[in-house]
């Protein structure tokens, strides 16, 4: 019961900072230099076409008038058309979204699964030869950007050892599958098409491997410290004095406390890799939403802009709530505090 209390205190709070995140875009396509409407339909249309145009935008009407037309429209999927691909603005998102978001979780497992092992050994070897190494690699995986590691990738992996493709979703002469999910590799796993699965599996390992190196250097950095700090606790030495092997101490009594730091940040984590990823989009010439708003901010299309950093606010919402969720099943008193009002 706590623990349902828990979430619905934090769905409570995330409909607030969506809410607030709206209001923030709002404001800020409005206080833009430039007309909108002018920007929609070009510098040599009439003025009456204008005019018209602010009328259907309900431009001329109060401020307030306005955010809750445009409030309505955003709740219906309706941005508007852009003016980069003269398409509605809802159907670019359903189009690009999906391939940046199968990006970012790729990136994210990556991260994940190495900063646990890194973490891991560092801390199970600390101070050791291979916990300065590990420490090392920390350091300049947080220090270098995602496009870097992009650029070192190609050279190393695409040109000089012809290991995996350097550019695209699929190779040339490659289907993308019948779009269920917008994911090329669980469509394709949907209709049993192996060969296209392990293309694009192939295709998303050196961006997936760029975006995610910075994440996983700082998880790594704060497991490390999180499990190198539980080791001293009475209980692991209780354990040892039981004659408990290390391994398993490693697995059943220290890995899930040491845990929550690193889980706690993996939503910041991940929104910094969808906002990072219009870098790594544009080197590996990767289709994705974050290739697609950097291109209108360029154009100073406002609607593109203001769908682009709604989808990501969303996103970024719901992952911190499900981070929320992991981090009070792996801590209980969090749950409990909270069920308690304190």
């Amino acid at each position: 019961m706590n623990l349902l209390i828990f979430i619905g205190k934090r769905i409570f709070h995330a409909i607030f900072v969506i809410l607030g995140l709206a209001i923030v875009i709002f404001a800020v396509a409005r206080i833009m230099p430039g007309d909108p409407v002018r920007l929609a339909v070009g510098s040599r249309a009439p003025q009456w076409v204008v005019d018209n145009m602010r009328e259907q935008m309900h431009l001329n009407d109060p401020i307030p008038v306005q955010f809750g037309y445009w409030l309505r429209d955003a709740a219906q999927g309706d941005f508007g058309i852009s003016l980069v691909t003269r398409r509605n603005v809802a159907e670019d998102v359903r189009e690009f979204f999906p391939a940046t978001l199968e990006l970012a979780l790729f990136a994210l497992t990556i991260s994940l699964t190495g900063a646990l092992l890194l973490g891991t050994i560092a801390a199970r070897h600390k101070d050791k030869w291979i916990d300065n190494i590990i420490r090392i690699f920390s350091y300049l995986g947080i220090v270098t950007p995602s496009f870097v590691f992009a650029i070192i990738f190609i050279l190393i992996f695409a040109f000089a050892l012809d290991w995996l493709p350097a550019i695209g979703r699929l190779s040339n002469g490659v289907e993308p599958p019948p779009r269920v999910t917008g994911f090329y590799t669980i469509d394709s796993l949907l209709i049993g098409d192996l060969a296209t699965f392990w293309d694009a599996i192939r295709h998303l390992i050196l961006p997936a491997l760029a975006l995610a190196m910075a994440s996983m250097a700082q998880e790594a950095r704060i497991t490390r410290s999180s499990m190198a700090d539980n080791l001293t606790k009475d209980y692991i030495a209780s354990a040892r004095a039981l004659g408990v092997s290390e391994g398993l101490i490693m697995r059943r009594f220290l890995l899930k406390p040491s845990l929550i730091p690193t889980v706690s940040i993996v939503g910041m984590d991940f929104a910094a890799g969808l906002g990072n990823a219009f870098l790594v989009e544009l080197i590996f010439n990767w289709p994705g939403l974050s290739r697609y708003g950097m291109n209108a901010m360029l154009s100073k299309d406002l609607n593109a802009i203001s769908a682009v950093i709604l989808s990501f606010g969303i996103v970024f919402v719901l992952v911190n709530l499900l981070v929320d969720i992991l981090v009070a099943r792996l801590d209980p008193r969090i749950s409990l505090s909270a069920g308690g009002g304190s």
